[in-house]
């Protein structure tokens, strides 16, 4: 962000996507004042039952559980609360911490897909993770 004006813009859309239920973002916090990464469920289908998350992370706060923890909880409210069957993921191949992360929360790699994004002055693939409900290591029978 280049100004304070699009620093609240960006969190009118987050307030907005809360309201009509299109887009959920969650800031992450280490116990300080800052915000420290952004957990985000985006890209909701639901006609079909199925979203699509994102996280992010200050480099100094990797390795912690944060993320995990934030992810965790996200797929939790996708689940019981929205009753999504299915929550999907992409992730840079490079990036193995996220890759793991995602397995770690029962996600499995479904596949990879070439030259799909064009950022930061490069062609990147994409590895792409998805999470089915009944799969959930987290065994919903115990909420109802």
């Amino acid at each position: 962000m280049e100004s304070v004006d699009d620093a609240l813009r960006w969190l009118a859309d987050i307030r907005d996507g809360f309201r009509s239920r299109t887009l959920f973002q969650w800031g992450i916090d280490a116990g300080t004042e800052h915000i420290v990464g952004t957990c985000t469920l985006l890209n909701i289908d639901t006609t079909h039952r199925r979203g699509e998350i994102g996280f992010a992370l200050a480099r100094p706060h990797w390795g912690k559980g944060l993320a995990s923890d934030a992810v965790a909880t996200l797929i939790g409210f996708c689940f019981r609360e929205l009753a999504l069957q299915r929550i999907e993921a992409d992730v840079d191949p490079r990036n193995e911490r996220s890759q793991r992360l995602l397995e770690r929360q029962g996600f499995v790699r479904e596949g990879y897909l070439r030259e799909r994004y064009h950022a930061r002055g490069e062609t990147q693939d994409a590895v792409v993770f998805g999470l089915l409900r009944r799969e959930w290591p987290h065994n919903l029978s115990r909420t109802g």
